[in-house]
């Protein structure tokens, strides 16, 4: 007779080892000069410390600060929060670590700050300066270091023509460095056609959002233009009246998200990427477009669309997603819905009768961008469904991610349908251009009229059946269509136990014995083995 195997093991000293402490490398963001002999002052310097400490005392309403780090900043947590504290160890003021946020980092997580009843939040590293809904925010992007030096070698190797056009772009951090870098270019080297992107501060909510960085702005530089919600475009005074980004160039100082940069693929000419961290300069492969185009046709004759929403804290998403319910419905097709926080490729795959993932996120880091095929099933976004589930498909090769562009799409195409149109030929099979073969299956929630009940045998049977009513292209629960349930009618294991319905089992069950007690690290056995190993 075989024995089972131990899933646990005598504890020991030899069994947990002490692991020394390495020194963290902070180089990357502090400079190469950096060597930890005056880490505060650097910190401090950095994140801005000084002024956020004038502000707190300032604004003596707040008592419950929340400080909120990307992961990449989140080894600097304990030594601001520690400075924070020994300034205000006289007041009632306490200070909490987000310190694993439940969406995107550049987003605020108002949903983690509420959990404590925070009066604010202070968003360190990079942001995308989204709306928020209601609580106050501090944003401090950091100082980083950049060699100015060799961006211009990079510059220069990647465009030699001084005529050329190019936009200057970074994310929050490093536009601070943008100012300085055109100078050089334009003072120095003489490119005549360089604009560049900053943080646009006059579109935010003065009463909810302060922000702790200045920016500097060259002589005879004013704004030429506006890019995106967030960012403003500046250039040379007087010479410039509305400036189209698709007849420049991007230069962009540090790695975009990939949401983002696929967003920026489809506005400017080129991209050149420089990398700080790496030094070294990438001009592709990029995420493509096409692949959008194939997804697009997906959600086109899917029957079952999972609403996938990454983020709660943007504001218009509420309205997005009953926007995305109506125009779901109205194309009879099935649709769940799910909030989850950072998805991933194990989580969504728990999800199997869903045909396509719609997902709702921040539109710098939120969207999930499938560049390897990881994902089971495709996912796009709310513009996209929205051209898909048009009567006539339309590609017009533009990404939009903001919800509020995304709303107005979707009302457009709700206004302009005609239903009847769409019900009179319902039961026509789809064309699928995917795997071109036609389709009966895209729309589940048609014809629910016509609904034919089957009755249970008798009373015990009906009681042990999860549905009584069943249509061709799902299962009833309560009047709707359960797309769910149907891919579980059809599977050939169903869960625990599904192996014995078609088995006599003993009803009389087995007989009780007392299992193990204790925990994993110190079960009843073990301790008794260690007592017995001392006694010998």
């Amino acid at each position: 007779m075989e024995v089972a195997p131990a899933f646990s093991t005598t504890q020991s000293d030899i069994t947990f080892q002490k692991v020394d402490a390495r020194e963290i490398d902070r180089s990357a963001y502090l400079g190469p000069d950096y060597n930890g002999d005056d880490l505060m002052q650097l910190i401090s310097d950095y994140y801005n410390i000084e002024a956020l400490v004038a502000y707190l005392a300032q604004h003596t309403e707040y008592k419950s600060v929340t400080l909120q780090f990307p992961d990449d900043l989140i080894k600097d947590s304990s030594l601001i929060i520690r400075s924070l504290q020994s300034r205000f160890a006289d007041e009632t003021v306490k200070f909490w670590v987000l310190a694993d946020t439940a969406y995107s980092a550049c987003c605020v997580d108002e949903v983690a700050a509420e959990h404590v009843h925070a009066d604010l939040v202070v968003h360190f590293g990079d942001a995308c300066l989204n709306a928020i809904q209601s609580l106050p925010v501090v944003y401090s992007f950091g100082t980083p270091y950049v060699d100015i030096p060799l961006v211009v070698e990079n510059f220069r190797r990647a465009f030699p023509d001084l005529s050329s056009k190019i936009c200057l772009m970074a994310n929050a951090p490093f536009s601070k460095h943008l100012s300085q870098l055109y100078s050089v270019l334009t003072r120095d080297l003489h490119y005549t056609n360089i604009i560049y992107s900053q943080i646009n501060t006059s579109f935010v909510e003065k009463s909810l959002v302060t922000i702790l960085d200045t920016f500097d702005t060259p002589e005879n530089v004013t704004q030429v233009g506006e890019f995106g919600n967030n960012s403003i475009l500046l250039g040379p005074g007087g010479t410039t009246d509305g400036v189209l980004p698709e007849e420049y160039h991007l230069f962009h100082l540090t790695t975009p998200q990939d949401p983002r940069l696929l967003y920026l693929s489809t506005v400017f000419q080129s991209i050149h990427i420089f990398d700080p961290a790496a030094s070294d300069l990438v001009t592709g492969p990029f995420p493509s477009l096409m692949k959008r185009y194939k997804y697009m046709h997906v959600a086109r004759t899917a029957g079952c669309i999972g609403i996938l929403v990454n983020t709660l804290s943007l504001r218009n998403t509420r309205e997005t997603i009953n926007e995305l319910i109506k125009l779901i419905r109205a194309r009879e097709k099935k649709h769940y819905l799910f909030v989850v926080g950072k998805p991933n490729v194990a989580k969504l795959a728990n999800f199997e009768d869903i045909d396509i993932w719609c997902i709702l996120g921040c539109n710098q880091s939120g969207i999930i961008i499938d560049q390897f095929n990881e994902f089971y099933k495709p996912i796009i976004t709310p513009y996209e469904l929205n051209l898909a589930l048009s009567e006539e498909v339309t590609w017009t090769g533009k990404w939009i991610v903001d919800f509020k562009d995304a709303i107005d799409e979707i009302e457009q195409n709700m206004g302009g349908d005609d239903t009847s149109a769409t019900t009179s030929h319902s039961d026509e099979p789809e064309f699928d251009v995917v795997t071109g073969k036609y389709t009966s299956t895209s729309r589940p929630l048609r014809a629910l009229t016509h609904l034919e009940l089957e009755a249970a045998e008798n009373e015990d049977d009906r009681s042990k059946q999860l549905t009584t009513r069943h249509t061709a292209s799902g299962a009833i629960i309560k009047g709707t269509v359960s797309t769910s349930a149907a891919a579980l009618q059809n599977r050939s294991w169903k869960g625990l136990g599904s192996d014995f319905d078609s088995v006599e089992v003993d009803e009389t069950g087995a007989d009780i014995e007392e299992g193990i007690s204790g925990v994993a690290r110190g079960y009843g056995f073990d301790r008794t083995d260690a007592i017995n190993k001392e006694q010998k």
